[in-house]
């Protein structure tokens, strides 16, 4: 499936202009962010926050859910677990998301982040719910 535009689009806004992530590709079937680490993104310890790394896991599985549901539904994270494997101090992160099942009230996805050298730094899963859109 070729890759969906709507993503490269969306005005960065609250925390995703702070993390000034950029979006590889974004379709139903795998999403693609990079973010690159350095003092902006990490804990007091100078390493890469571990809530940094999972707030890039949930939108990674997050913008995969929303182009699998189409219009009128979206998608609201339910869950999501981080298992942190190994710090960064600098360089490109990398999130790849990937689908486990897209039901129609539940989505699982399964999220690899991993450093400019391919080494995980961090295996995470996501739950969301699929709901109506609502107008605002």
């Amino acid at each position: 499936m070729p890759d969906d535009e709507r993503f490269h689009t969306i005005p960065k806004t609250g925390i995703h202009a702070l993390l000034d992530f950029d979006i590889v590709s974004a379709t139903p079937e795998r999403v693609e962010l990079r973010l690159n680490v350095g003092p902006s993104v990490h804990q007091p310890f100078g390493i890469l926050h571990g809530g940094v790394s999972a707030l890039l896991a949930e939108t990674a599985a997050s913008f995969g859910g929303q182009l699998a549901v189409g219009e009128g539904r979206t998608v609201v994270g339910v869950e999501l677990n981080a298992n942190h494997l190994r710090s960064m101090r600098e360089g490109a992160l990398t999130a790849v998301a990937v689908p486990v099942r897209t039901g129609r009230r539940l989505h699982v996805w399964n999220i690899e982040l991993t450093d400019q050298e391919g080494r995980m730094i961090c295996v995470s899963r996501c739950t969301l719910a699929v709901i109506e859109a609502t107008e605002e």
